[in-house]
């Protein structure tokens, strides 16, 4: 098997550098960019698995970036690596199409299985049916298209994650800390809503205009797909 071909998109040459180091001495095919417009000619040029970006970049940022990335080739897992830590800063990057989203300082071992968690669950995609049906949506895990009723719906990498995740759990009910440490691979903060906002922005892009309604909420227990109310 080719080890996975990842490119660091990281301005602050020690951060670069020392990420470079440690993930090529774990047998990683590694290579580094320096700015946003770089890590774009880059990414043109060559196949990677997976891009580790940072937000603050010259020339163009890395939500900039991702977005490029995400209409040049669906099928890249981005990792967004930055300072900057409001959950507003979050929702715009995983709105940009990030597939997680992690805090500088950070610990390597942290990014190492943030990274880990992403290539199985890649992994675990790509082994089951490409072709996921419930009611009248259908969704492609090859292409990363979903269409209802026939209609094309564009959905962010991280809604495209939650939707495959209430489907492959239809009529079970899923709590809010289920779907972070699923979902997210996070432990799950009550302080934060991040995951009411994910779940109306996928109702938003999948129920509202459309019939049966799928998607509902177990008042105190989380949410729940299923085809029939």
């Amino acid at each position: 098997m080719n080890p996975l071909k990842i490119l660091i998109v990281e301005d602050e040459k020690k951060i670069a550098e020392s990420l470079s180091k440690g993930l090529m001495e774990l047998q990683y095919s590694v290579e580094v960019a320096y700015d946003g417009l770089m890590g774009k000619k880059m990414i043109s040029a060559t196949s990677y698995d997976l891009a580790i970006v940072d937000i603050n970049l010259p020339h163009m940022n890395g939500y900039e970036l991702c977005n490029f990335i995400r209409s040049y080739n669906k099928n890249i897992l981005v990792i967004m690596l930055t300072a900057m830590s409001s959950m507003d800063d979050k929702l715009a990057g995983f709105n940009a199409g990030a597939d997680d989203y992690i805090i500088k300082p950070f610990d390597f071992k942290e990014l190492l299985a943030r990274i880990k968690a992403l290539i199985k669950r890649l992994h675990q995609q790509t082994s089951n049916d490409a072709i996921l049906r419930v009611s009248n949506l259908l969704m492609n895990l090859d292409s990363k298209e979903v269409t209802r009723d026939g209609k094309p719906i564009s959905l962010t990498a991280k809604e495209f994650q939650l939707l495959e995740y209430f489907i492959r759990n239809k009529n079970r009910v899923k709590s809010r800390a289920d779907i972070a440490i699923d979902v997210w691979d996070i432990d799950f903060d009550t302080k934060t809503n991040v995951i009411d906002v994910y779940v109306n922005f996928l109702r938003n892009k999948i129920d509202k205009e459309f019939m049966p309604k799928l998607i509902f909420t177990h008042v105190g227990m989380g949410y729940v797909l299923k085809e029939n109310a």
